[in-house]
């Protein structure tokens, strides 16, 4: 075929690698793989076999070129971009580019709209999306369930009042109507049921797209909150499941240009027409100006047009409300002593992790926007002038305001563009005088985080001061840290990297006797790298690195213990030592020990497709955990969830001198007991018993190192 529109894709495909490839395009880690096919399952008599039987095969029904460049190109291109491209873009290539516009995956649209996601809300398999074909754009295959179908119905009460859930049974009952895509518009009416106390309600609901995210809500209903709507719900779950009974059309100025001058009179017209007592006052005014050569109208070359998409220069994100994030953040604020208002701060953490997780450039500005509200609270002045500390739950969420500050600066994909900006904020804020301090205003200062420190106290106490050490201050320094080293990305890369045959200088010290690779860093900035990643979305990666810290911790014990074996004997003489740990992994701001062990236990962990979220539900299951071998291990009875067991033994093990300050202290026995707690979680069985076991006599042979062991130094933790 020699058409323009068979042609096109082609052209496309190179012109679009061709502009990543110049850095043109923007370079994104694609959130999911997927397969360009469409599985059929057919019955196909075998006739080679005498048995008759029929055989099921599988034939797969390939999309089209067309489609394949016109669901990247609306995903990664301003459709903007692509006019300026190209002079010329056939009608059928605008209609598929326009209709793979749309989001495809429930799951962003159930992450707006609600505030953790539940457990039969969350995707089982491959993500589901809208499928392609049909004619004029509107798509064939539409009608396939997603997220929360079917059994969002017969689900928990206690999650029913969830826009989201809401959204769902509007869609099943039939109340979305009169739906219309417009270009990158779409619009339509939901109707709510009437109930014994509301009569039934039908609001008008427009929603703007741009690359697969929803950029603007508009509905009748008036919602003022962070999330969207059950209407907004329930038209994006239409569009995204029924597509082929969405009319398309494209953008309106396409149309216009169509049309010639009768025609454009007579729509106009019309149009006034039948909105004369709203539109009448603008058309005029309008009109006045365009007739006046001098106008401000007549000097710009075109004309706006709502439904053609962004523009190059219009930030990709998806629609955030920033009013209603900051005026929610302060209204739980105001609520004295963050008591009541604790849970919803913390879900609102647990958001910005959620959007982090799915790779959202929202979670660093959800973040911002929540942090800006925390140092404008006016109890922060108030504190300070009195001379009074904040509450134990006040700290907490600092703490976690931190923690995950560190996590957004440590974006193994940031920009530097993004770091400099998030680094020249954070130093705002930490220089503030009313920004908390990092040891809760009590204590001594701890040391840089890309600093490990000595073993020994003879180490001079000058040598550890710092400047004043806001909660601000380690998210600050890890934006000198990076993810250049290459045998750092080695190690997060393959499950099998191991040391070479023939190392050269120096390679020997990566690796331990086992030639399984090390990682020999600050424990704590070791951890935050795992947490990052974790917390990014790469799994598999902060697993490989969780692995590579656990190898190294269990070197540096054995060589511990070699040591204390050489000095036993004086020491136990002496019944006195000055060996000790002045920075303690339990109790840590960045919680090294707590980051491992629910790296390592997620990894282990058997999804219920059916249970709740604890926020929902009065009694939640308790997780339950299966044996998950290490990848690339040589010793095949490891797995990961005895590594869990054994760091959290290593950490709480681990000696350490008590720290200055009640709230430091108070600090480590929480995170103790939040440790035991997760311990109490795990079914101890033959494997996990020979953990224990091994551990516990390192523990005790360990001597001043360890906190079981012998001589240990005074001032230590107490082992409860």
């Amino acid at each position: 075929c020699s058409s323009s529109a068979c042609l096109w894709p082609v052209k496309c495909v190179f012109e679009f690698s061709l502009a990543m490839a110049e850095g043109e395009g923007e370079q994104l880690v694609p959130s999911a793989k997927r397969f360009c096919s469409r599985s059929q399952a057919t019955l196909h008599r075998a006739s080679t076999a005498g048995s008759g039987q029929p055989t099921r095969v599988c034939t797969f029904n390939p999309e089209s070129l067309l489609d394949c460049a016109a669901k990247t190109v609306a995903e990664k291109w301003a459709f903007e971009r692509v006019e300026e491209r190209f002079e010329r873009i056939p009608e059928p290539v605008q209609r598929r580019i326009v209709y793979w516009s749309f989001p495809r995956n429930e799951r962003e649209i159930c992450m707006y709209s609600s505030f953790q996601y539940r457990g039969d809300e969350s995707p089982t398999g491959p993500v589901q999306s809208a499928s392609g074909g049909g004619n004029g754009g509107t798509g064939s295959g539409g009608g396939s369930s997603g997220l929360g179908s079917g059994g969002a119905s017969s689900s928990s009460a206690a999650g029913d009042g969830l826009p989201f859930r809401r959204g769902i049974r509007l869609l099943e009952s039939g109340c979305v109507e009169n739906v219309l895509q417009v270009g990158f518009h779409l619009s339509g009416t939901v109707t709510e049921p009437a109930t014994p106390s509301e009569p039934e309600m039908t609001y008008k609901v427009a929603i703007s797209f741009d690359r697969c995210k929803i950029t603007s809500v508009t509905c009748g209903c008036g919602n003022k909150d962070i999330f969207y709507c059950a209407h907004v719900v329930a038209l994006s779950l239409y569009r995204i499941r029924k597509p082929d009974q969405v009319k398309l059309r494209l953008p309106i100025s396409e149309t216009l240009f169509q049309m010639n001058r009768d025609q454009l009179q007579k729509f106009v017209q019309y149009l006034i027409t039948a909105h004369h007592t709203e539109v009448l006052p603008t058309a005029q005014k309008l009109a006045d100006e365009i007739l006046s050569s001098n106008s401000e109208i007549n000097q710009v070359h075109g004309a706006p047009d709502p439904t053609a998409g962004a523009s190059i220069n219009d930030e990709n994100c998806w629609h955030l409300d920033e009013e209603q994030v900051r005026e929610q953040v302060k209204q739980f604020l105001s609520q004295g002593g963050y008591y009541g208002s604790g849970k919803q701060l913390n879900s609102m953490f647990a958001k910005v992790r959620e959007m982090l997780r799915m790779r959202d450039s929202n979670g660093a500005r959800m973040l911002t926007l929540i942090t800006e509200q925390f140092m404008a609270d006016p109890r922060l002045s108030l504190w300070r002038q009195q001379g009074t500390g904040m509450t134990d739950k006040c700290r907490q969420l600092w703490d976690e305001l931190g923690a995950l500050w560190v996590c957004i600066v440590l974006n193994p994909h940031c920009k530097m563009e993004e770091k400099s900006c998030w680094l020249r904020q954070l130093r705002k804020w930490s220089d503030m005088d009313v920004c908390p301090l990092e040891d809760g205003n009590y204590g001594t200062e701890l040391p840089n985080i890309t600093n490990a420190l000595p073993q020994s106290s003879n180490h001079s106490q000058e040598s550890l001061s710092r400047p004043r050490r806001t909660v601000f201050t380690r998210a600050i320094e890890a934006c000198d840290l990076h993810w250049q080293d290459s045998h750092l990305q080695r190690i997060i890369s393959s499950d099998f990297y191991t040391s070479p045959t023939y190392p050269r200088e120096g390679e020997n010290l990566l690796f331990n006797t086992q030639g399984l690779p090390l990682w020999l860093e600050h424990v704590p900035t070791a951890c935050a790298r795992v947490d990052a990643l974790r917390s990014h979305g790469y799994p598999k990666e902060a697993l490989r690195l969780a692995v590579a810290i656990i190898n190294t911790l269990r070197l540096q014990q054995q060589r511990q213990l070699e040591i204390y074996k050489h000095q036993k004997k004086d020491l136990l003489q002496r019944g006195v030592t000055t060996i000790t740990n002045l920075e303690g992994w339990v109790g840590h701001p960045l919680d090294p020990i707590g980051c491992l062990f629910a790296t390592l236990t997620e990894a282990c962990k058997l999804e219920d497709e059916n249970c709740m979220d604890s926020s929902d539900t009065g009694d939640p299951k308790p997780p339950v955990f299966q044996h998950v071998p290490v990848v690339g291990c040589q010793d095949g009875g490891e797995s990961y969830l005895s590594l869990a067991l054994e760091v959290a033994l290593v950490g709480m093990g681990q000696q350490r001198v008590m720290p200055e300050g009640l709230y430091a202290q108070d600090k480590v026995c929480r995170n103790e007991e939040q440790i035991i707690a997760h311990l109490q979680e795990l079914q101890l069985e033959e494997v996990l018993v020979q953990t224990l076991r091994k551990q516990c006599i390192l523990l005790l042979e360990g001597g001043p190192f360890s906190g079981l062991g012998e001589v240990i130094h005074r001032e230590s933790v107490p082992m409860h």
